[in-house]
């Protein structure tokens, strides 16, 4: 027995640690967004609806004694595709599909041994019922879950601090050979206690009826709707905060947890307790949704976090109470690991050509609602537990009424989201909107791009603000005091890391070089030289000035252009990616910055955008600046009262001490001591501490 638990425990530990570790590999390649992670976890839900569905068949299709032999050959198999990481020419050129590309990188770096490893749990709960008919399986599928949870919490605070990313990944590969030694061990032993003949009779469990089609399609549907859940949750944290492990992991082991307690007992899903904090949590979330950009991250990670946990309990609880006996073992895993493919597929392909925002979390709430009456109302008919006749009909109608109370209000936070937007659309990257304030015809009228809830940018439609910049980039801010202050009498190249609404162009002059990066088609559809909305960038190829807009992650352009031979020179690279609030963790390591400085002249400035509710990222770039031993200076701007500017702070790092000793760079500069700095790295970045 202990043999048993020893191979699913190390199993169910590598197939969750591999998900950080490859997602932590292509995250800087695709943006950085959170749609990467989501993409990523679509991939593991598939793969694991294929590996159970090949246990399923193994179980159910092949003569016992030769189950062994089948599943050998596959442990072979992914073992002589180790070690696990993706070669540098996967990296995308900037044409390809992003969602299809991640999934194509996947199942070649690590598609055969995920699949190897999904199908370990319930093909060895199979092989133990028949080395232990006695004894009941499901203790391990709990104890699967204990190693996938210990595997997410390890990885933030253990592996990743400890080890890089390709020493993390040929580790993971050497303890994946292990686990194949043991699976076959186990594989062997199963083979030596089968009985012999076609399939094992099972007597004990044989005239096991198969459930309902309600209770199969609960197998479906719980799962689903938990999977909704989750990633629901997880794009909504990481896109107001950071796309960073922890906060993959964080919704990931509690939907982990929820598995491991509802299947380790029947007593801890108990629904007068459970059923009743669920409507509290739908409440707090609504509540939440209502606060915008107001709510502190700390106030946002606890309340998604615990009411995920709650909502993934009920849907969770009640697949436990709905597992099968024994023999329905694998076809009661495949339909519930075909429920969380479902769900990942509803929200990484379905969601964002449907949705033009990230509704699907207020689509997994209504769902949970319904599904736990559903599960509720189907317990407890058949077994005449109804003790009076009007018990139905109240039963529906109060859990229609909450239902129906908690789909008004999410459809009416729904509605004002979408107060004075005129545009909205949502891809890979996020969900962009431009929303229009200000009377028509008046010198107020200006449109605004949010990129989910944080503002991008506005430009007005009269002058003078018509070709003024503003906000985040008016005059005196860092920005802007780095490009007027810079102007030498040749024309500048300026080059500018994120296009938002192409404010920046607004300092072009005849001769000027302006080159945007830009890695969503959609900003270059509203803010282009073709722009439907925004045209700051068309008015500056106006002017005399060139103006260009590169399109894909901007390092990876960047960096094929020095492997082509072609290095910039820009006197000013602005650094303003932002992805909602959060700037990709990979724009600000080591290795980036040494791309940016081998783009700029000899005394070029790289300005950089640290403005952020969140995060306080002057350490990090601080620690560059010493790294490389430039100098700095931190911009803090106010908005001199005037609704078109902003508060905003840019730091200027720079090789050119003349021009931080000039009279207006000096003036504006902070005096604050600098913080005590932080160096990020590729394989090391610490969020925790430039936590505000």
């Amino acid at each position: 027995m202990a043999l048993y638990m020893a191979t699913i425990f190390l199993s169910a530990f590598l197939l969750f640690q591999v998900q950080p570790l490859i997602g932590r590999f292509i995250l800087p390649w695709f943006g950085g967004g959170p749609a990467v992670w989501t993409t990523c976890m679509l991939f593991f839900q598939s793969a694991l609806l294929a590996g159970y569905a090949y246990a399923h068949l193994l179980r159910t299709r092949v003569l016992e004694r030769r189950q062994a032999w089948i599943h050998l050959a596959v442990l072979a198999a992914a073992c002589c595709l180790l070690p696990i990481y993706p070669s540098a020419g996967w990296k995308p050129h900037g044409s390809e599909a992003p969602v299809w590309h991640i999934l194509l990188i996947l199942s070649v770096a690590v598609g055969l041994p995920y699949f190897a490893l999904s199908a370990t749990s319930p093909l060895l709960q199979a092989w133990f019922n028949v080395s232990y008919p006695g004894k009941s399986p499901y203790k391990l599928y709990a104890l699967s879950n204990v190693g996938s949870l210990l595997a997410l919490a390890s990885y933030p605070f253990v592996l990743e601090p400890l080890l890089r990313l390709k020493a993390q990944a040929i580790s993971w590969s050497i303890a994946f050979g292990a686990f194949a030694v043991l699976c076959a061990w186990c594989a062997l032993k199963a083979r030596r206690d089968a009985p012999p003949g076609p399939l094992s009779p099972q007597a004990a469990e044989g005239d096991a009826p198969l459930p309902g089609w309600v209770a199969r399609a609960l197998w479906v549907a719980l799962p689903a709707c938990g999977s909704v859940m989750l990633l629901a949750v997880t794009n909504q944290m990481c896109s107001d905060v950071a796309v960073v492990p922890f906060l993959w992991v964080l919704p990931l082991a509690l939907y982990l947890l929820s598995f491991i307690l509802c299947f380790q007992s029947d007593r801890i899903y108990w629904r007068p307790l459970w059923l009743p904090l669920l409507g509290l949590a739908v409440a707090s979330i609504i509540w939440l949704l209502y606060q915008d950009v107001y709510a502190s991250m700390n106030l946002q990670i606890a309340v998604y976090s615990g009411g995920l946990f709650i909502c993934c309990m009920v849907c969770h609880g009640e697949l436990a109470r709905l597992r099968p006996a024994p023999r329905h073992l694998t076809g009661f895993y495949l339909a519930s690991s075909a429920g969380g493919a479902i769900g990942g597929l509803l929200v990484t392909l379905a969601a964002p050509m449907l949705l033009k925002g990230y509704y699907e979390l207020h689509i997994g709430l209504v769902a949970c609602l319904v599904l736990a009456a559903v599960a509720l109302a189907h317990e407890l008919a058949p077994h005449g537990r109804w003790k009076q006749t009007d018990a139905i009909p109240l039963f529906w109608f109060g859990s229609g009424s909450i239902v129906v109370a908690a789909a008004i209000s999410l459809g009416f936070h729904v509605y004002k989201d979408s107060d004075s937007v005129v545009s909205a659309s949502r891809n890979f990257y996020g969900v962009l909107k431009v929303e229009g304030y200000g009377k028509e015809g008046t010198a107020d009228e200006r449109y605004i791009l949010r990129h989910g809830r944080i503002l991008h940018g506005t430009q007005y439609t009269a002058e003078p603000l018509r070709s003024t910049a503003t906000k985040y980039y008016w005059e005196k801010s860092g920005v802007g005091l780095a490009i007027l202050n810079r102007r030498p009498a040749a024309p500048m190249k300026v080059g500018v890391v994120g296009l938002g609404t192409g404010t920046i162009a607004a300092y072009g002059r005849r001769g000027d070089d302006y080159r945007f990066y830009e890695i969503n088609p959609q900003v270059l559809k509203l803010s282009g030289p073709e722009g439907t909305r925004f045209t700051y960038v068309a008015d500056c190829r106006a002017r005399g000035a060139r103006c260009e807009v590169v399109m894909g992650d901007a390092r990876l352009s960047l960096e094929q252009e020095l492997a082509s031979g072609r290095p910039q020179g820009f006197d000013v690279l602005a650094l303003d990616a932002f992805s909602s609030d959060a700037i990709p963790v990979h724009l600000l390591t080591e290795e980036a910055v040494e791309i940016y400085r081998r783009h700029l002249k000899p005394d070029g400035i790289l300005a950089v955008h640290i403005s952020n509710r969140f995060l306080d990222l002057e350490p990090v770039v601080v620690a560059l600046a010493q790294h490389f031993d430039m100098g700095m200076a931190t911009i803090e701007a106010g908005d001199d009262d005037k609704p078109e500017n902003s508060n905003c702070t840019w730091i200027l790092v720079t090789d050119d001490g003349a021009f931080l000793d000039i009279p207006a760079i000096r003036e504006a500069t902070s005096t604050d001591k600098p913080p005590k700095p932080h160096l990020w790295t590729d394989d090391y970045s610490d969020l925790f501490s430039i936590l505000r």
